[in-house]
């Protein structure tokens, strides 16, 4: 008779645990119950049973996807660089020298699409050139999830379920249509897709097939997916022959309070306010007459900008001032080797709890009337000041620690 040793138990359970591990696993049964709820809003829109059906069987959520809410498990940190990085951190000149030389090059050897794109849409080049060198640092960054599978699991596990949802459901649209093969449809973590990071609704609304192989390719196609950019720029308001920003100096008295998109003068106006053009710069009449927002991203420790309606089209590409800055100041770049002329201070980013921590308390004080979202946008800066000046702090719009614990330690004002 054999005698098991204790050791041996041990090893026989290590050893079944990992059988079971390394065997397929059936699909999630609350997940799948999730998938098969939105039949009928997919039957609505037109979707076939047989795209549904082969697009959701054997469907598991994708637990290594950032920013989901699992039971158990403590919220993740934000992961975006857009919201985590001080502007020092998101622009650093090493990246944007690297990626405007490259742009330079991709110019000349895109120059006649280009040039057929901003005649048909009236983007600049450098623009749409920005973008894919943002997005996908022109192509070398390449999709490789299962789109399907990182919506259906954003919808079903994240933090912005309703927006997912939809992206699930225009991502079956698409498949549906025979716009793009549900075996090519890939995306990053966060469901975007293509040389230009489309979501399935912008795909939807502005995918062009510019190189007239009788489909909009994104994923494959330069053409494409520089003039479905500029298509999309022009439906969140481009306009034709305007600069998307100015880096300004501003006067002495400057009141960050007054960086948001409410506050609108015409160029000329900030001009006769003290505002100074960087390097000298001189302004036509016809861009004088422009409109303009203050924008100062590091409140008064970094640069300074006068942005157009422009700004704000490119920032609907992407929602973040970084990301906008990004994307302007590469494109100049392209033709301009000057950085800009005001260098970035040194800043700490505070962490997205206390951000949201201290939205929280602007808002109870009747400073931030937006969306708790633990971003240092243009609206939560501006609170921030109109709080320094009602306590007698040094006005300058940029959330620090010392700023957060002088809230919490004064409940009044």
């Amino acid at each position: 008779m054999r005698v098991v040793t204790g050791m041996t138990r041990i090893l026989s359970a290590i050893a079944i645990y990992l059988l079971l591990a390394a065997a397929p696993v059936s699909a999630e049964p609350s997940f799948q119950a999730f998938l098969q709820s939105l039949w009928p809003q997919a039957h609505e829109m037109g979707i076939s049973r047989a795209t549904f059906d082969a697009a959701t069987r054997g469907l598991e959520p994708d637990l290594s996807l950032p920013d989901l809410i699992l039971p158990g498990r403590p919220p993740a940190p934000e992961r975006q660089a857009e919201f985590v990085q001080t502007p020092a951190d998101y622009l650093k000149e090493p990246a944007i020298a690297r990626l405007a030389a490259q742009g330079k090059k991709l110019y000349d050897q895109y120059r006649p699409t280009l040039n057929a794109i901003a005649q048909r849409f009236g983007v600049d080049p450098t623009i749409v050139l920005a973008i894919w060198g943002r997005e996908s640092d022109y192509g070398r960054a390449r999709d490789s999830r299962n789109a399907i599978r990182v919506l259906a699991t954003q919808a079903y596990l994240g933090k912005r379920k309703d927006k997912f949802r939809d992206e699930f459901l225009a991502a079956l649209q698409i498949v549906d249509q025979g716009k793009v093969r549900l075996a090519d449809m890939k995306s990053s973590w966060a469901g975007a897709m293509g040389l230009t990071q489309f979501m399935p609704s912008d795909y939807l609304k502005y995918a062009v097939d510019f190189d007239g192989d009788g489909r909009a390719d994104l994923w494959n196609s330069v053409p494409d997916a520089l003039a479905s950019a500029a298509k999309q720029l022009v439906g969140e308001g481009w306009q034709r022959g305007v600069r998307w920003a100015y880096e300004v100096h501003p006067p002495a008295n400057v009141d960050c309070t007054a960086g948001v998109p409410q506050v609108t003068r015409s160029l000329g106006e900030w001009l006769e306010l003290g505002y100074v053009p960087a390097y000298g710069r001189k302004l036509s009449a016809a861009e004088r007459a422009e409109t303009a927002s203050l924008l100062q991203p590091a409140g008064l420790y970094g640069p300074s900008f006068l942005v157009t309606k422009n700004y704000f089209a490119i920032k609907e590409y992407n929602f973040s001032d970084l990301y906008v800055l990004f994307v302007g100041h590469l494109a100049d770049r392209m033709l301009d080797p000057r950085p800009f002329e005001t260098p970035w201070g040194k800043v700490a980013q505070l962490p997205t709890a206390d951000l949201d921590r201290m939205q929280r308390i602007l808002t109870a004080r009747g400073f931030y009337h937006d969306k708790i979202d633990g971003k240092a946008g243009m609206l939560t800066r501006a609170a921030l000041g109109e709080y320094q000046k009602r306590n007698g702090l040094k006005l300058d719009c940029w959330p620090t620690a010392a700023v957060l614990a002088h809230m919490q330690a004064n409940g009044g004002r």
